[in-house]
Formats: C-alpha cells, sequence, structure tokens
C-alpha cells in the first residue's frame, strides 16, 4: 500500500460517523453502510460474513428484528419490501467484516470505522465525565443553598430597621384603672 492510495482514501473518507448508532446498547453499523464504505456491495459482504460465521460472535454482528430494521431504515424500507434483515456490526465486527472481505478499500477503510467508534466512545466518556461533575457541583450546591437560608433566616432580624422608641406622650392621662381625682381643694 503506497502512499498515494493512502492519499486517495483520505480524500474520499465518508462521514462515518454519522452512521453509526446505538442499538440494544451497543454502537453499530449497518450492513449497508458498511458495504458502502468498504466499497463492496451489500450481498457481498454478508455473503462473505455468512462463509465465516465462526469470526463474528454475538458481540461483533447480530440480525435485526423486524421493528429494529423499520425504526433504521425509516424512508428506506416500508414491512412487505424488507426481504432480509441486516447485520448490526459493533466495532469489532466492522474490523473483521473488512478481514474477510478481500477488498484493498475494505482494509483502508477499516482505518477510518475504528477511528470513528474511537472517536464516539471517547466524547461519550467526556459527556459521562462533565454529566458527573455537573451533578457533584449540583450536590454541593443544594447543600450551600440550605446553609444560606438558615443564615439568611437569622440575619434577617439584625438586617430589619430597629423599632422606634417609644416616646413620652405630652399632655394629660388618666389610667383607666384609676379612678379620676375630684377637682377641687382637699378637706
Amino acid at each position: 500500500m503506497g502512499n498515494g492510495s493512502l492519499k486517495r482514501v483520505v480524500a474520499h473518507a465518508p462521514d462515518i460517523e454519522s452512521r453509526i448508532f446505538t442499538l440494544r446498547g451497543e454502537k453499530v453499523i449497518l450492513d449497508t453502510d458498511l458495504a458502502w464504505i468498504y466499497g463492496v456491495k451489500t450481498g457481498q459482504l454478508n455473503r462473505a460474513v455468512k462463509r465465516n460465521m465462526d469470526r463474528f460472535p454475538g458481540d461483533f454482528l447480530f440480525k435485526l428484528a423486524t421493528e429494529e430494521a423499520m425504526r433504521c431504515q425509516s424512508g428506506i424500507a416500508s414491512r412487505r419490501n424488507v426481504r432480509y434483515l441486516p447485520f448490526a456490526f459493533t466495532e469489532h465486527g466492522a474490523l473483521m467484516a473488512a478481514n474477510v472481505l478481500s477488498s484493498r478499500r475494505a482494509v483502508e477503510m477499516s482505518v477510518y470505522v475504528i477511528r470513528a467508534f474511537v472517536r464516539i466512545r471517547r466524547e461519550l466518556t467526556v459527556n459521562e465525565t462533565v454529566a458527573r461533575r455537573l451533578a457533584e457541583i449540583e450536590k454541593s450546591l443544594m447543600k450551600h443553598d440550605g446553609a444560606l437560608r438558615d443564615l439568611y433566616a437569622k440575619i434577617r432580624p439584625l438586617l430589619l430597621p430597629p423599632p422606634e422608641p417609644k416616646r413620652r406622650e405630652i399632655g394629660f392621662h388618666v389610667k383607666p384603672d384609676e379612678p379620676a381625682k375630684p377637682k377641687g381643694k382637699a378637706k
């Protein structure tokens, strides 16, 4: 494999990441997309896989159920024209498929497929780390929020203006309990 062929592949590398999605908890790529990337027909890929099924354990490859196929191929297939249920290849299955194909392009493109899977896995790891850190921050803010509420409740009376001092009233006042004193001279 000379440098000229590698440059040709790099210049024509398809957008692989958009063809990888999560199914049954695994990141997978469908056989039609993998065949297109590897430059072979889907039937040729599937025949090579079936000839070498011993190289594809369940965690490398699985066949989609009808409902899954309809969801994955929406707009492409209807229920009556799905003759063959597609295969879903995991990262390791995609690499093994390149090995069982005798196509030079498949071998060259397998590097890009694996890099796409690795890039997606790295992004998921970063997202999980950020989500975990945000959860920690939220917990600490909730603790601080409660402490701040308690502190505010204690400080609030101190922030209110002091009550006005009671002023002595001007004028003559009679206390309601005392009888009124008679006017005049006492004898």
